[in-house]
């Protein structure tokens, strides 16, 4: 005996056969989509374990200051991530200590950019405070390269910059002080010194330099008496203090005898 179908009952069946092509449809969906996301995710971790292979490898190639190894390393993860600005930072730095001073300086001018990029972004306080020493430290070595390429008013603005937003600002003032000592600004030497050593008091060169600045600008009285500034002796004589042994002893000495003190 053959069973006929109502119309209801054909299309009760019709329904069904749709739903189950659907749910068959869309598990097959769901299944691409799993299958794309687990992918992403295996390639992700394998991106992530050979950038770790690469810094290590990096890191211990700017150990052993083994530059151009340790630049061509950091040029394949700029290559896997050009967006860290880290990378950019020690790209720069072996390229600097390599001479290739340019390009170092357009190394740390993406980085500059990069890391301002992730402190305008509102990271955690932790990463803001990396993002910052890093920014000083870039701009530092800036400053560094334009001394190099005897752009010297290129390197004072760029230690002031350094200054202003490194935590740790003793080596920006420093290189300021010696700087800006160099290029005969000793009033702006000497307020750099008293920075540095504000951050570092015992930065026993910081003191050197500042005393040779005030010595600089002493001048002869009435009875033809050399007059140094106030704040003189003292910076010379610590500076013997902090660094008996040091490479400016015999020049403090000098400074200090042409004064009628005994060191």
């Amino acid at each position: 005996m053959r069973w006929k179908l109502t119309a209801c009952a054909a299309l009760a069946v019709a329904l069904a056969c749709a739903g189950q092509a659907r749910a068959q449809s869309g598990q097959e969906s769901q299944q691409k989509v799993d299958s794309e996301k687990a992918k992403a995710i295996k390639e992700q971790n394998e991106k992530a374990i050979a950038a770790n292979a690469l810094i290590t490898q990096a890191n211990t190639a700017m150990q052993n200051k083994q530059w151009q190894q340790a630049a061509d390393l950091l040029k394949q993860l700029i290559a896997m991530n050009p967006d860290t600005w880290t990378y950019r930072q020690g790209l720069g730095t072996a390229l600097m200590n390599l001479g290739q001073y340019d390009d170092a300086l357009k190394s740390f001018d993406v980085g500059i950019k990069l890391a301002q990029r992730d402190l305008e972004s509102k990271a955690p306080d932790s990463d803001l405070i990396k993002t910052k020493a890093g920014l000083g430290a870039m701009l530092t070595n800036e400053g560094n390269c334009y001394i190099k390429l005897k752009k010297n008013d290129l390197a004072v603005a760029a230690f002031m910059k350094a200054a202003e937003i490194d935590p740790n600002p003793g080596v920006a003032y420093f290189n300021l002080c010696a700087t800006q000592y160099n290029m005969g600004m000793m009033e702006g030497a000497v307020a750099a010194c008293d920075k540095a050593i504000a951050a570092d008091p015992k930065k026993a060169d910081a003191y050197f330099i500042k005393g040779s600045a005030l010595f600089g600008n002493g001048k002869l009285d009435a009875n033809n008496q050399y007059v140094v500034p106030p704040g003189t002796v003292e910076a010379l004589k610590k500076y013997l203090e902090l660094a008996p042994n040091g490479g400016h002893v015999e020049d403090v000495k000098a400074m200090l005898d042409s004064l009628g003190i005994k060191p």
